[in-house]
């Protein structure tokens, strides 16, 4: 054991320092998963019902320990029913960044497979999502280059027909049958429409309704880009990892369509784009 320092009676190694870190990241992951939403609440009371516990056994109040100890015994089954979400969230998030993933290089190397790109023709969805923002007709459209996203698609109708500019406005006129939930379009190809997407739990501002809640819970839950036209306003969104892009022009809307389809990272363009909007939308609050 490599010995750096002692601190009193403890001896501080590298592992120790390496160990302590990694826990660290971890913790501050799961804060991270679970900020803003209503399980962050419950752990908390966990937390502090596991702290009354260890008084109580220290104060030696023998009834209380035993009935504290019970509840404890099958804690771990009870945080497994209550943070399933979140257990499954997380999962999720290994699974898109983990060796095994689709996308991985080793495994294309591994299976000597050249990767294919999923970029298609996007130019039936921007002029649909245009006639859609002009009539002010809500549109939920959830763009995925690497899965088709089957459990998602059966929840609707399957479709499997090639994108264009007239399907999709025909699925999303309010006198379709189809045009309450979302679309899912992968390789070019719309798969399936009237789909159910889940919900975030997270908090979100108050100007975004059920159909902005579920494009954040589906681009938390997947690798997807969602692209949202309001209903209310006509203005288009987009949604990618929890994050989401409000009022975007229809440049920046293709900019970032073509630039996820070709396998480009976008997470820091949407954290640009995020904080440039907040700047100009707090200094409009100022001028107000």
């Amino acid at each position: 054991m490599n010995l750096l320092f002692k601190i009193g009676f403890l001896d501080v190694s590298i592992v120790n320092i390496i160990d302590i870190t990694l826990v660290s990241i971890l913790i501050y992951q799961v804060y991270k998963l679970m900020r803003g939403s209503v399980a962050i609440k419950i752990f908390l009371g966990f937390l502090s019902l596991y702290l009354v516990y260890l008084v109580v056994n220290a104060a030696k109040m023998e009834l209380l320990s035993i009935i504290l100890g019970q509840f404890m015994g099958v804690g771990v089954i009870a945080a497994i029913i209550l943070f399933a979400p979140e257990i499954r969230k997380f999962l999720l998030i290994i699974g898109k960044t983990s060796i095994l993933s689709n996308e991985n290089v080793l495994q294309e190397l591994l299976f000597w497979r050249k990767k294919e790109t999923m970029a298609f023709n996007i130019t039936p969805i921007m002029e649909a999502s245009k006639s859609l923002a002009g009539t002010s007709t809500g549109a939920l459209m959830v763009i995925s280059r690497s899965s088709e996203l089957k459990f998602y698609a059966e929840s609707g109708d399957l479709i499997d027909a090639v994108v264009s500019k007239r399907l999709l406005i025909s699925i999303f006129n309010k006198y379709s049958p189809l045009h309450d939930g979302a679309v899912i379009i992968y390789n070019g190809k719309v798969k399936a429409a009237r789909c159910i997407l889940p919900v975030t739990e997270r908090e979100v501002p108050a100007q975004f309704g059920l159909r902005h809640r579920a494009a954040i819970g589906m681009s938390e839950a997947t690798d997807t880009l969602v692209l949202i036209v309001s209903e209310e306003t006509g203005q288009v969104s987009m949604a990618k990892n929890g994050k989401i892009l409000h009022n975007l022009s229809f440049q920046e809307v293709r900019e970032m369509l073509n630039d996820y389809l070709t396998g480009e990272d976008i997470d820091e363009k949407f954290e640009t784009i995020s904080a440039f909007k907040s700047r100009k939308l707090k200094q409009r609050t100022a001028e107000a």
